[in-house]
């Protein structure tokens, strides 16, 4: 949701920037204006000019006619080198030590000046971070791979026998499991950047002061609970003995996203904000400066960093998969010899930063980076979150504990129909057979993940539906059903574009079919909209929503350019009208709708208004034609794997042998696999879905019209039309088992 990966990663945004405007310091103080020094009232400035508050807010003239009044100075006052602020400044080459007094400059706030625990292992006392892996302060871990320079037989021999760890150089070798799992441990001093960390984190700390504190507890209170990527005891004790602590990004990201909700804090709600652009080009600047260091903390920054309204880049999610696999993120890590709280920690970021991969790989239309066969997280259980019911907020506008651990744990099972989807459907080589095949390959190959997706929306526990919404409190639930919607959606856009392929010909019924299914999708989607409440449009919302909701809009257009007559394709224009209404008047409550009606007018908007009449039939066989004669030109000579030869079928990862083979037609054992029966007498008629909106029912009658059986004289059998039982029975979209044929 935001810039593209070369803005985010730009050497602008990245290089080291010493000025007053970055870091919020000056050279020299200013004095009160006269408002402010005759009430003796502290004179605050926002956005960094006059008037100041207290003048804006009383609509007076902000002025600076008086002169000072003499005073004693303190004899107490701090020289330059106790004061860490001057320290930074002489410091900085940038920063002129001369220039006159700015008349508008803010006084920087104090911050702490406590030094941070060199090593967590020293800590007097009890500590959660003693034993700590990927967590430690003076030290970054990196997986030991099997085909590395250290041979995995010899971690197995004696040389760890009681001993946690054995040197290597500078560095050492710790052991985490029985077997041959190590990572190698290397000091963070001497590293690019490591002596920029403190001064960073100063600056951070000094952009928000003295608001540390209430922008943490909302960040706790409102994005924790939905996106439990942190260890919250883990992140407040460090805290509490200073900011300097942290990893210099990840306290910047924590900053930056419960900004969002500043005037959710009765502390905060009248005060100025702080410099969010000043925030967010420390981060990214800081982001860069560690990205070589593999810790926990990193991966935590960069991922909160792509929940940022305009956060989202497929170069960073890269970057942090890299990172995460550098850590162990893949492996199963429920036997290592770490603290419990970091195993379940681990856990959590792993399937956090699968989602990201995924849900990214979904909106960039990009290869996703993370594969099956080397992914061996195991799933997430109750014991891997360390906050109960009790840990609950009873503030007004605080997220439920209890429903963000659900909200979490349904988005992972969510985001793996996806992938099954997007690996099945949206690969180079799927998308080749797909032309070749045509649409009643696809449907055979998408028949069981569809029955999944209903499956896992029919079991959603009803605290996660969207009418269950405690008093005074926020919901995320919002970005759970828009991402099924998503995932439904993009099932139905390969269907679409296979059924609408002149080359193979389709059947004009089963056409007709896949038609009717996807309006449906569509309807369903578009009624969801209507039902999101102020409740959910406040709350968090995972990276990936704005495109999702984009992309309902990019389904209409789809549609219309597939329409068969000109009637259907004025009712999809219609609907794409009516749908960026409802987007603009939820944006009203939630400003990345914004964002989202934004990409929908730089896409689909430009390219269906730049077409007057519908793209027609003819378009549609010029488009086949093209891309089957690039394919066949792109396989010459690859022989019978090669998308100029036999390209193998292949059904879901597992579900269907692999080799060159034609895919054949579903056999039902028992009429029990059609779900709900509905009347063969209602022809056409409709059912209400969840959200109160009305869909389309239709009937397919065998031996209907001419010979051969099936709708309109064409052969439709109930294998073809397994993806309307796939759908959801809310939504009244069915197939049934009527006496003469099937419901639709």
């Amino acid at each position: 949701m935001n810039t593209s990966p070369a803005q985010a990663f730009s050497p602008q945004d990245f290089s080291t920037v010493h000025s007053d405007s970055l870091y919020g310091l000056k050279a020299r103080s200013r004095r009160p204006c006269d408002s402010c020094r005759r009430r003796k009232s502290r004179c605050e400035m926002a956005e960094g000019g006059p008037p100041c508050v207290l003048c804006r807010f009383h609509r007076q003239e902000c002025t600076f006619l008086l002169e000072p009044l003499p005073r004693k100075r303190k004899a107490a006052a701090l020289n330059d080198d106790e004061n860490p602020i001057n320290n930074v400044v002489n410091r900085t080459p940038s920063i002129s030590q001369t220039r006159p007094a700015n008349p508008t400059a803010v006084e920087a706030p104090k911050i702490r000046q406590d030094a941070p625990v060199h090593d967590y292992a020293n800590l007097r006392g009890p500590s959660l971070l003693k034993k700590t892996l990927g967590l430690q302060k003076h030290r970054h871990s990196r997986l030991i791979g099997s085909t590395s320079q250290y041979e995995q037989i010899l971690l197995e021999l004696d040389a760890f026998r009681g001993k946690e760890e054995i040197p290597a150089g500078l560095s050492s070798l710790r052991k985490v499991d029985a077997f041959d799992t190590a990572f190698i441990l290397a000091p963070d001093s001497g590293t690019k950047n490591y002596e920029d960390e403190i001064p960073d984190l100063d600056a951070i700390e000094t952009i928000v002061a003295p608001h540390g504190q209430a922008l943490i507890h909302l960040y706790f209170r409102i994005v924790h609970p939905s996106f439990p990527i942190l260890h919250k005891k883990v992140f407040l004790e460090k805290y509490q003995r200073t900011h300097r602590e942290f990893s210099p990004p990840l306290l910047a990201a924590v900053y930056i996203l419960a900004l969002n909700w500043w005037t959710y804090s009765s502390e905060l709600a009248l005060l100025p904000k702080p410099d969010v652009p000043r925030l967010e080009k420390l981060a990214f600047k800081t982001m860069n400066d560690i990205i070589h260091r593999p810790k926990l903390s990193t991966l935590q920054a960069g991922l909160l960093l792509l929940q940022r309204p305009d956060g989202d880049s497929w170069a960073l999610t890269t970057q942090l998969v890299g990172l995460g696999q550098d850590l162990g993120l893949h492996l199963d890590c429920s036997n290592w010899i770490i603290p419990s709280w970091e195993r379940g920690l681990r856990k959590r970021l792993a399937w956090a930063l699968y989602m990201q991969d995924k849900w990214g790989a979904l909106v960039h239309g990009r290869p996703s980076h993370i594969t099956t066969t080397d992914w061996k997280v195991e799933p997430l259980q109750e014991d891997d979150f360390p906050e109960k019911a009790a840990d609950d907020d009873e503030e007004d506008g605080s997220t439920e504990v209890e429903k963000g651990k659900m909200l979490f744990c349904e988005m992972i099972k969510l985001t793996r129909i996806l992938a099954l989807v997007l690996s099945n459907f949206y690969t180079l080589e799927a998308e080749a057979e797909s032309e070749k095949q045509g649409v009643r390959w696809v449907l055979e190959r998408a028949k069981p993940i569809q029955l999944s997706l209903r499956q896992w929306h029919t079991e959603l526990p009803a605290s996660l539906k969207m009418e269950s919404i405690a008093m005074r409190k926020l919901s995320s639930t919002g970005y759970l059903h828009l991402g099924y919607y998503a995932v439904e959606i993009t099932l139905h856009r390969r269907i679409i574009r296979a059924s609408s392929s002149p080359s193979p010909p389709s059947d004009p019924s089963l056409r007709s079919i896949c038609r009717q299914a996807a309006h449906a999708r569509l309807q369903s989607a578009m009624d969801f909209v209507q039902t999101l409440r102020p409740e959910h449009l406040q709350s968090f919302w995972f990276s990936a929503s704005r495109y999702c909701f984009a992309l309902v809009g990019t389904f209409v257009s789809l549609l219309w350019a597939t329409s068969t007559t000109k009637d259907e394709a004025d009712v999809y224009k219609a609907r794409l009208d009516e749908y960026r209404w409802l987007l603009r008047l939820s944006s009203k409550s939630a400003e990345f709708l914004e964002r989202a009606i934004a990409m929908l007018a730089t896409s689909t908007d430009v390219l269906v208004r730049a077409i007057p009449e519908r793209p027609g039939v003819e378009f549609l066989a010029e488009r086949q034609a093209r891309r089957v004669a690039g394919a066949a030109g792109g396989g010459a000579g690859t022989g019978a794997g090669g998308f100029g030869g036999t390209v193998a079928g292949r059904g879901m990862q597992g579900q269907m042998d692999g080799g060159a083979q034609q895919v054949q037609g579903v056999t039902y054992q028992s009429e029990s696999e059609f779900h709900e029966d509905t009347s063969p007498e209602n022809m056409i008629g409709e059912t209400p879905s969840d959200s109160g909106g009305m869909h389309m029912a239709v009937s397919v009658v065998a031996g209907g019209g001419g010979g051969g059986g099936g709708w309109g004289g064409s052969s439709v059998g109930a294998e073809h039309l397994w993806f309307a039982d796939g759908l959801d029975g809310a939504d009244g979209y069915l197939l049934g088992d009527g006496r003469e044929g099937f419901t639709l």
